[in-house]
Protein backbone atom coordinates (compact mmCIF):
# COMPACT_ATOMS: atom_id res chain seq x y z
CA UNK A 1 0.00 0.00 0.00
CA UNK A 2 1.74 3.41 -1.06
CA UNK A 3 2.13 5.73 1.56
CA UNK A 4 -0.74 8.47 2.09
CA UNK A 5 0.64 11.90 1.43
CA UNK A 6 1.01 14.49 4.02
CA UNK A 7 -1.71 16.98 3.89
CA UNK A 8 -1.26 19.74 2.22
CA UNK A 9 -0.92 22.90 4.38
CA UNK A 10 -2.15 26.45 3.53
CA UNK A 11 0.89 27.84 4.62
CA UNK A 12 4.80 26.99 4.15
CA UNK A 13 8.11 28.12 6.11
CA UNK A 14 10.55 30.55 3.83
CA UNK A 15 14.20 29.95 4.45
CA UNK A 16 14.41 32.72 6.66
CA UNK A 17 11.28 31.48 9.18
CA UNK A 18 8.84 33.28 7.61
CA UNK A 19 5.53 31.85 6.75
CA UNK A 20 4.32 31.97 3.00
CA UNK A 21 1.57 33.28 1.50
CA UNK A 22 -1.69 30.99 1.68
CA UNK A 23 -2.52 29.18 -1.66
CA UNK A 24 -4.68 31.90 -3.82
CA UNK A 25 -3.32 35.22 -2.09
CA UNK A 26 -2.10 37.33 -3.79
CA UNK A 27 0.42 40.42 -3.09
CA UNK A 28 -1.82 43.10 -5.03
CA UNK A 29 -4.75 41.80 -1.88
CA UNK A 30 -1.90 42.74 0.70
CA UNK A 31 -1.02 45.82 -0.61
CA UNK A 32 -1.59 49.10 1.14
CA UNK A 33 -4.20 51.36 -0.73
CA UNK A 34 -3.37 54.77 -1.71
CA UNK A 35 -3.03 57.57 0.47
CA UNK A 36 -4.69 61.08 0.51
CA UNK A 37 -1.56 62.40 -0.13
CA UNK A 38 -0.60 59.66 -3.09
CA UNK A 39 -3.88 60.45 -4.81
CA UNK A 40 -3.40 63.83 -4.70
CA UNK A 41 -0.05 63.68 -6.23
CA UNK A 42 -1.39 61.59 -8.84
CA UNK A 43 -3.92 63.95 -10.11
CA UNK A 44 -1.75 67.06 -9.69
CA UNK A 45 0.80 65.15 -12.10
CA UNK A 46 -2.34 64.05 -14.45
CA UNK A 47 -3.55 67.46 -14.54
CA UNK A 48 -0.28 68.84 -15.34
CA UNK A 49 0.08 66.59 -18.16
CA UNK A 50 -3.53 67.54 -19.54
CA UNK A 51 -2.08 71.13 -19.63
CA UNK A 52 1.03 70.62 -21.15
CA UNK A 53 -0.64 68.48 -24.15
CA UNK A 54 -3.73 71.37 -24.52
CA UNK A 55 -1.45 74.43 -24.16
CA UNK A 56 1.14 72.91 -26.40
CA UNK A 57 0.45 69.88 -28.52
CA UNK A 58 -3.44 69.49 -29.33
CA UNK A 59 -6.83 70.71 -28.10
CA UNK A 60 -10.31 69.01 -28.51
CA UNK A 61 -13.37 71.61 -30.28
CA UNK A 62 -16.38 70.69 -30.63
CA UNK A 63 -18.43 72.67 -33.05
CA UNK A 64 -21.20 74.76 -32.36
CA UNK A 65 -22.44 76.34 -35.66
CA UNK A 66 -23.41 75.71 -39.17
CA UNK A 67 -20.47 78.20 -40.51
CA UNK A 68 -18.74 74.82 -42.03
CA UNK A 69 -21.32 72.81 -43.55
CA UNK A 70 -21.11 70.49 -44.91
CA UNK A 71 -17.04 69.78 -44.04
CA UNK A 72 -18.12 70.21 -40.08
CA UNK A 73 -21.52 69.28 -38.90
CA UNK A 74 -23.01 70.64 -35.53
CA UNK A 75 -21.85 68.07 -33.00
CA UNK A 76 -18.54 67.17 -34.67
CA UNK A 77 -15.86 67.14 -32.24
CA UNK A 78 -12.49 67.38 -33.56
CA UNK A 79 -8.71 67.63 -32.54
CA UNK A 80 -6.97 71.22 -33.18
CA UNK A 81 -2.98 70.59 -33.43
CA UNK A 82 -0.82 73.24 -32.19
CA UNK A 83 2.26 71.71 -33.60
CA UNK A 84 1.53 72.38 -37.36
CA UNK A 85 1.77 76.41 -36.89
CA UNK A 86 3.73 76.42 -33.55
CA UNK A 87 1.89 76.48 -29.81
CA UNK A 88 1.81 79.95 -28.40
CA UNK A 89 3.33 80.85 -24.82
CA UNK A 90 0.28 81.70 -22.58
CA UNK A 91 -0.38 85.54 -21.87
CA UNK A 92 -2.48 85.49 -19.10
CA UNK A 93 -3.15 83.64 -15.77
CA UNK A 94 -6.31 82.04 -14.63
CA UNK A 95 -8.01 79.13 -13.28
CA UNK A 96 -7.49 76.00 -16.30
CA UNK A 97 -10.77 74.96 -18.21
CA UNK A 98 -12.67 78.49 -16.91
CA UNK A 99 -12.46 81.75 -18.44
CA UNK A 100 -11.44 83.43 -14.80
CA UNK A 101 -7.77 84.58 -15.31
CA UNK A 102 -6.48 88.14 -13.39
CA UNK A 103 -7.57 90.80 -15.45
CA UNK A 104 -5.15 93.22 -16.10
CA UNK A 105 -2.29 90.93 -16.25
CA UNK A 106 -1.42 90.28 -19.47
CA UNK A 107 1.80 88.54 -20.16
CA UNK A 108 4.06 88.60 -23.41
CA UNK A 109 3.45 86.30 -25.57
CA UNK A 110 5.48 84.24 -28.36
CA UNK A 111 5.11 81.39 -30.86
CA UNK A 112 6.95 78.14 -30.53
CA UNK A 113 8.65 76.78 -33.65
CA UNK A 114 6.05 74.98 -36.14
CA UNK A 115 6.27 72.46 -38.86
CA UNK A 116 4.75 74.57 -41.22
CA UNK A 117 3.30 78.12 -42.11
CA UNK A 118 -0.98 78.65 -41.86
CA UNK A 119 -1.72 77.59 -45.78
CA UNK A 120 -4.22 78.52 -48.12
CA UNK A 121 -7.11 75.56 -47.96
CA UNK A 122 -6.41 75.08 -44.46
CA UNK A 123 -9.08 75.05 -41.65
CA UNK A 124 -8.08 77.08 -38.71
CA UNK A 125 -9.39 77.51 -35.26
CA UNK A 126 -8.57 80.93 -34.03
CA UNK A 127 -9.47 83.58 -31.33
CA UNK A 128 -11.85 86.31 -32.51
CA UNK A 129 -10.01 88.93 -33.93
CA UNK A 130 -13.03 91.76 -34.76
CA UNK A 131 -14.15 95.35 -32.41
CA UNK A 132 -17.91 93.61 -32.45
CA UNK A 133 -19.36 90.15 -32.16
CA UNK A 134 -22.68 89.73 -34.03
CA UNK A 135 -23.61 87.44 -31.03
CA UNK A 136 -21.86 89.00 -27.77
CA UNK A 137 -21.88 92.33 -28.75
CA UNK A 138 -19.11 94.36 -28.69
CA UNK A 139 -15.43 93.16 -27.36
CA UNK A 140 -13.28 95.57 -25.19
CA UNK A 141 -9.97 96.13 -26.40
CA UNK A 142 -8.09 95.36 -23.85
CA UNK A 143 -9.57 91.49 -23.90
CA UNK A 144 -6.37 88.90 -24.42
CA UNK A 145 -5.93 87.49 -27.43
CA UNK A 146 -6.45 83.81 -25.89
CA UNK A 147 -9.55 85.02 -24.00
CA UNK A 148 -11.11 85.36 -27.28
CA UNK A 149 -14.21 83.02 -28.21
CA UNK A 150 -12.29 80.72 -30.71
CA UNK A 151 -13.45 80.23 -34.41
CA UNK A 152 -13.10 77.91 -36.87
CA UNK A 153 -13.28 78.89 -40.42
CA UNK A 154 -11.29 78.11 -43.87
CA UNK A 155 -7.94 79.95 -44.26
CA UNK A 156 -8.78 81.28 -48.27
CA UNK A 157 -5.87 84.48 -48.78
CA UNK A 158 -2.29 84.19 -47.74
CA UNK A 159 -0.07 87.43 -47.00
CA UNK A 160 0.49 88.87 -50.32
CA UNK A 161 -2.81 87.47 -51.73
CA UNK A 162 -4.91 89.42 -53.96
CA UNK A 163 -8.53 88.70 -52.76
CA UNK A 164 -12.14 89.66 -54.31
CA UNK A 165 -15.41 87.78 -54.22
CA UNK A 166 -17.20 89.02 -57.41
CA UNK A 167 -21.04 87.69 -57.60
CA UNK A 168 -20.59 85.41 -54.94
CA UNK A 169 -17.43 83.62 -56.69
CA UNK A 170 -13.94 83.95 -54.35
CA UNK A 171 -11.03 85.09 -56.85
CA UNK A 172 -7.71 84.51 -55.54
CA UNK A 173 -4.36 86.62 -57.28
CA UNK A 174 -7.33 86.76 -60.29
CA UNK A 175 -8.24 83.23 -60.45
CA UNK A 176 -11.71 82.08 -59.75
CA UNK A 177 -11.96 79.28 -56.66
CA UNK A 178 -15.33 77.35 -57.12
CA UNK A 179 -17.10 75.72 -54.05
CA UNK A 180 -15.33 72.31 -52.59
CA UNK A 181 -18.17 69.47 -52.67
CA UNK A 182 -18.33 70.09 -48.79
CA UNK A 183 -19.24 73.37 -49.03
CA UNK A 184 -22.42 75.16 -49.08
CA UNK A 185 -24.20 78.25 -50.32
CA UNK A 186 -27.30 79.43 -51.26
CA UNK A 187 -28.86 78.36 -54.72
CA UNK A 188 -32.25 80.02 -56.41
CA UNK A 189 -34.43 77.21 -56.91
CA UNK A 190 -36.38 77.62 -59.82
CA UNK A 191 -39.44 74.87 -60.14
CA UNK A 192 -41.09 73.60 -63.85
CA UNK A 193 -44.83 74.02 -62.33
CA UNK A 194 -46.94 74.94 -58.96
CA UNK A 195 -45.19 71.80 -56.83
CA UNK A 196 -42.38 72.05 -54.03
CA UNK A 197 -39.52 70.36 -53.24
CA UNK A 198 -40.08 66.99 -51.52
CA UNK A 199 -38.81 67.76 -48.12
CA UNK A 200 -37.59 64.00 -48.33
CA UNK A 201 -35.02 65.19 -51.09
CA UNK A 202 -33.50 67.97 -49.49
CA UNK A 203 -33.06 66.04 -46.57
CA UNK A 204 -31.36 62.91 -48.43
CA UNK A 205 -28.99 66.00 -50.33
CA UNK A 206 -28.47 67.08 -47.00
CA UNK A 207 -30.01 70.78 -48.67
CA UNK A 208 -31.68 73.21 -46.65
CA UNK A 209 -34.65 74.97 -47.68
CA UNK A 210 -34.19 78.57 -46.76
CA UNK A 211 -38.10 80.22 -46.22
CA UNK A 212 -40.93 79.22 -48.08
CA UNK A 213 -41.34 79.22 -51.94
CA UNK A 214 -42.54 82.93 -53.55
CA UNK A 215 -43.33 83.67 -57.04
CA UNK A 216 -41.31 85.22 -59.40
CA UNK A 217 -42.34 88.37 -61.53
CA UNK A 218 -43.58 85.42 -64.13
CA UNK A 219 -45.72 83.65 -61.57
CA UNK A 220 -43.36 80.62 -61.21
CA UNK A 221 -42.18 79.21 -58.00
CA UNK A 222 -39.19 79.80 -56.70
CA UNK A 223 -37.07 78.60 -53.58
CA UNK A 224 -33.85 79.33 -52.00
CA UNK A 225 -31.88 76.66 -50.73
CA UNK A 226 -28.42 76.39 -48.76
CA UNK A 227 -26.90 73.40 -50.85
CA UNK A 228 -23.72 72.10 -52.08
CA UNK A 229 -22.53 72.29 -55.71
CA UNK A 230 -23.19 68.35 -56.03
CA UNK A 231 -27.32 68.43 -54.25
CA UNK A 232 -27.92 71.72 -56.84
CA UNK A 233 -26.56 69.81 -59.56
CA UNK A 234 -29.02 66.84 -58.27
CA UNK A 235 -31.60 69.38 -57.99
CA UNK A 236 -31.11 70.42 -61.41
CA UNK A 237 -31.83 67.31 -62.98
CA UNK A 238 -34.69 66.60 -61.34
CA UNK A 239 -37.67 66.92 -64.15
CA UNK A 240 -39.83 69.45 -61.61
CA UNK A 241 -36.81 71.79 -61.32
CA UNK A 242 -36.25 74.03 -64.50
CA UNK A 243 -33.17 75.79 -63.40
CA UNK A 244 -30.56 76.19 -59.99
CA UNK A 245 -28.99 79.18 -60.04
CA UNK A 246 -26.67 80.78 -57.53
CA UNK A 247 -28.64 83.46 -55.10
CA UNK A 248 -26.60 86.79 -55.51
CA UNK A 249 -27.34 89.67 -52.86
CA UNK A 250 -27.99 93.27 -54.94
CA UNK A 251 -24.02 95.15 -54.70
CA UNK A 252 -26.03 98.05 -52.62
CA UNK A 253 -27.33 95.17 -50.21
CA UNK A 254 -25.09 95.96 -46.31
CA UNK A 255 -25.26 94.37 -43.84
CA UNK A 256 -26.13 96.44 -40.70
CA UNK A 257 -23.60 95.52 -37.88
CA UNK A 258 -20.41 95.44 -40.20
CA UNK A 259 -21.73 97.65 -43.46
CA UNK A 260 -20.46 94.77 -46.14
CA UNK A 261 -21.76 92.47 -48.29
CA UNK A 262 -20.05 88.76 -48.38
CA UNK A 263 -21.27 88.39 -52.33
CA UNK A 264 -19.37 91.53 -53.05
CA UNK A 265 -15.74 92.36 -51.96
CA UNK A 266 -13.85 94.80 -53.58
CA UNK A 267 -10.23 93.19 -54.58
CA UNK A 268 -7.71 93.62 -51.99
CA UNK A 269 -4.36 92.62 -50.42
CA UNK A 270 -3.81 90.64 -47.74
CA UNK A 271 -1.02 92.45 -45.75
CA UNK A 272 1.73 90.58 -44.58
CA UNK A 273 5.22 91.39 -43.15
CA UNK A 274 7.26 94.02 -44.86
CA UNK A 275 4.39 94.20 -47.52
CA UNK A 276 4.01 98.17 -47.92
CA UNK A 277 0.30 99.76 -48.71
CA UNK A 278 -0.31 102.41 -50.03
CA UNK A 279 -2.86 104.96 -47.96
CA UNK A 280 -5.58 106.29 -49.73
CA UNK A 281 -9.09 106.86 -48.96
CA UNK A 282 -10.17 103.44 -50.47
CA UNK A 283 -7.50 101.76 -48.67
CA UNK A 284 -7.93 103.69 -45.20
CA UNK A 285 -10.80 102.03 -43.76
CA UNK A 286 -9.90 98.69 -44.69
CA UNK A 287 -6.64 98.62 -43.30
CA UNK A 288 -6.65 101.63 -40.09
CA UNK A 289 -8.15 98.71 -38.00
CA UNK A 290 -4.89 96.69 -38.66
CA UNK A 291 -2.60 99.57 -38.05
CA UNK A 292 -3.96 100.62 -34.61
CA UNK A 293 -5.60 97.39 -33.29
CA UNK A 294 -3.06 94.42 -34.15
CA UNK A 295 0.06 97.15 -34.82
CA UNK A 296 0.07 98.62 -31.89
CA UNK A 297 0.38 102.25 -33.87
CA UNK A 298 -2.18 105.53 -33.39
CA UNK A 299 -4.05 106.74 -36.61
CA UNK A 300 -5.69 109.19 -37.50
CA UNK A 301 -7.04 110.99 -40.83
CA UNK A 302 -9.88 113.63 -41.31
CA UNK A 303 -11.54 113.62 -44.63
CA UNK A 304 -9.22 115.64 -47.05
CA UNK A 305 -6.08 115.79 -44.55
CA UNK A 306 -3.26 113.57 -44.58
CA UNK A 307 -3.13 110.07 -42.79
CA UNK A 308 -0.74 110.54 -39.67
CA UNK A 309 0.68 107.32 -38.01
CA UNK A 310 1.87 108.25 -34.54
CA UNK A 311 0.96 111.71 -35.32
CA UNK A 312 3.34 111.47 -38.43
CA UNK A 313 2.01 112.20 -42.16
CA UNK A 314 2.82 108.84 -44.10
CA UNK A 315 1.52 108.24 -47.47
CA UNK A 316 2.58 104.39 -47.18
CA UNK A 317 2.57 101.85 -44.44
CA UNK A 318 4.72 98.28 -44.39
CA UNK A 319 3.12 95.95 -41.81
CA UNK A 320 5.22 93.76 -39.05
CA UNK A 321 3.07 91.11 -39.11
CA UNK A 322 1.51 88.60 -41.34
CA UNK A 323 -2.53 88.07 -41.72
CA UNK A 324 -4.71 86.10 -43.54
CA UNK A 325 -8.47 85.93 -44.88
CA UNK A 326 -10.52 83.43 -43.40
CA UNK A 327 -14.49 82.20 -44.69
CA UNK A 328 -17.00 79.95 -43.50
CA UNK A 329 -17.74 76.64 -45.81
CA UNK A 330 -21.32 77.37 -45.55
CA UNK A 331 -20.77 80.96 -47.60
CA UNK A 332 -24.21 82.18 -46.55
CA UNK A 333 -23.88 81.31 -42.85
CA UNK A 334 -20.96 82.19 -41.83
CA UNK A 335 -19.66 85.68 -40.55
CA UNK A 336 -16.06 86.07 -41.29
CA UNK A 337 -13.06 88.16 -43.15
CA UNK A 338 -15.55 89.09 -45.41
CA UNK A 339 -17.40 91.01 -43.09
CA UNK A 340 -14.74 91.88 -39.80
CA UNK A 341 -11.47 91.67 -41.88
CA UNK A 342 -8.19 89.88 -41.50
CA UNK A 343 -7.14 87.41 -39.01
CA UNK A 344 -3.60 88.40 -37.43
CA UNK A 345 -1.26 85.65 -37.30
CA UNK A 346 -0.98 85.94 -33.57
CA UNK A 347 -4.71 85.18 -32.91
CA UNK A 348 -4.39 81.62 -34.76
CA UNK A 349 -4.26 78.48 -32.13
CA UNK A 350 -4.02 75.87 -34.62
CA UNK A 351 -4.56 73.62 -37.61
CA UNK A 352 -8.04 71.52 -37.32
CA UNK A 353 -7.04 67.95 -38.72
CA UNK A 354 -10.01 65.43 -38.05
CA UNK A 355 -12.74 64.88 -36.01
CA UNK A 356 -12.97 62.14 -33.67
CA UNK A 357 -16.47 61.88 -32.40
CA UNK A 358 -19.74 63.33 -33.80
CA UNK A 359 -23.44 63.14 -32.62
CA UNK A 360 -26.46 64.41 -34.07
CA UNK A 361 -27.64 64.60 -30.62
CA UNK A 362 -26.58 64.50 -27.22
CA UNK A 363 -30.06 64.19 -25.50
CA UNK A 364 -30.54 61.00 -26.28
CA UNK A 365 -26.83 60.70 -27.64
CA UNK A 366 -27.03 59.76 -31.40
CA UNK A 367 -23.73 59.38 -32.52
CA UNK A 368 -22.88 59.74 -36.33
CA UNK A 369 -20.37 56.65 -36.35
CA UNK A 370 -19.18 57.80 -39.90
CA UNK A 371 -17.83 60.55 -39.11
CA UNK A 372 -15.38 59.32 -36.38
CA UNK A 373 -12.07 59.56 -36.79
CA UNK A 374 -12.40 61.26 -39.70
CA UNK A 375 -9.85 63.88 -41.26
CA UNK A 376 -10.98 67.45 -42.68
CA UNK A 377 -11.46 68.10 -46.28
Amino acid sequence: MPPTPPPRSSSTRRPDGRRRSRVGETDAAKKPKPTARENARFWFRAIVVILILRAFIFEPFRIPSESMENTLLVGDFLIVSKLNYGARTPNTIGIPFTGIYVPGLELPQTRLPGFSEPHRGDVIVFNYPAAVDVERGPIPEDVPIERRAPYIKRLVGEPGDTLAVLDKVLHINGVPVPLAPTQKQRWRVTMAGQTVLPPAVLKDLRADLLGSGYPDSTGTLVSDVAATPVAARALEARSDVASVEPSILTAELRDPTFGANPDHVAPLLVPGRGISVPLTEETWPLYEPVIRRYEGHTASHEPGGPFLIDGQPATAYAFAADYYFAMGDSRDNSVDSRFWGFVPETHIVGKALFTFLSFKSFLPPIPRLERFFRPIP
